[in-house]
């Protein structure tokens, strides 16, 4: 029996591989009348740089200030994916009726898109290789490579374009 997916996890960061990814999962998503869940996660400083910037403020302020900004920052990044997904459907906006999530969550990517992958049932996990800048290669690249390494669903990677 060939697979039919249900659910497509779909990790974004608005790169333009990301913004690839997003559009292969769109035509899954109308072949397989499956819905849509769209993870963006703002991954945490690095425990070195963490140790730098605390030690240049006052004891305590950079937890409070990110516990200020965290719910405004998903807020934001939230509407954004939104505003993306509108934007990139505009011609078909019956497609915006497949996506359930538009989800924000901070912390380590990996752990996050299967941890989320794993809570939405995703039968397919649908995100870029990597994007052009050094920066974005590490991260994205990296991610793209662990997770598909880790997961126990099926991960679809796009290539850069």
């Amino acid at each position: 029996m060939l697979p039919h997916y249900q659910h497509i996890l779909v990790p974004m960061d608005l790169s333009p591989n990301s913004i690839q990814a997003f559009k292969h999962a769109i035509m899954l998503a109308r072949h397989n009348d499956s819905r849509l869940h769209l993870l963006h996660v703002i991954p945490e400083v690095d425990a070195a740089m963490r140790s730098y910037i605390e030690a240049m403020l006052v004891k305590g302020s950079l937890d409070r200030f990110e516990h200020g900004h965290e719910d405004k920052a998903r807020e934001t990044l939230q509407d954004e994916l939104k505003s993306f997904a509108a934007r990139e459907l505009a011609d078909h906006p019956e497609d915006l009726n497949r996506i359930d999530t538009f989800e924000v969550l901070h912390g380590n990517p990996i752990t996050q898109i299967l941890q989320t992958a794993e809570r939405v049932d995703a039968d397919v996990v649908v995100m870029g290789a990597h994007s052009k800048g050094q920066l974005e290669y590490a991260f994205l690249g990296r991610t793209a490579e662990k997770v598909l390494r880790k997961s126990v669903r099926p991960v679809l990677v796009i290539p850069f374009s």
